[in-house]
């Protein structure tokens, strides 16, 4: 009997090794300071921007997820933090840009039940505004 064979590449392309460079936000200073910076709300999601100082890490988009209580249990917590953290992997590499902090913060009520195309669509929006670019 043949063992079984290794999945297929797929053929979208190489995978994006620009969003392989980015770190999580873990520290709550970060968060702070994250929290002090510019904001943008959405329906679905709040989303704070800072640049890094020079003093500080330089490079990679660094980026953090959080949702209070309001949003619901841990269970209703965590999947909205899920799809905070999938709609930061498909737009952050296009949008993000290398020397910022993001912290992406869940709504109760909206970024659970929000269709995911309106979610990515509302941190493009919201990164657009941050940055200061309008498509």
């Amino acid at each position: 009997m043949k063992p079984p064979e290794a999945p297929a590449e797929h053929s979208e392309g190489p995978p994006r090794a620009d969003f392989l460079r980015h770190e999580v936000l873990r520290n709550r200073s970060d968060f702070l300071r994250a929290a002090r910076a510019r904001r943008h709300a959405t329906p679905s999601m709040l989303v704070q921007a800072r640049r890094r100082g020079h003093d500080e890490v330089p490079g990679a988009v660094r980026v953090g997820f959080t949702c209070s209580r309001k949003v619901g249990n841990a269970v209703a917590r965590n999947r909205a933090k899920r799809r905070l953290r999938a709609a930061a992997r498909a737009v952050l590499p296009e949008r993000g840009r290398e020397g910022w902090d993001y912290v992406l913060v869940g709504r109760a009520g909206a970024t659970a039940e929000r269709s995911f195309d309106l979610l990515k669509k509302d941190l493009c929006t919201a990164l657009d505004r941050l940055h200061g670019t309008s498509e």
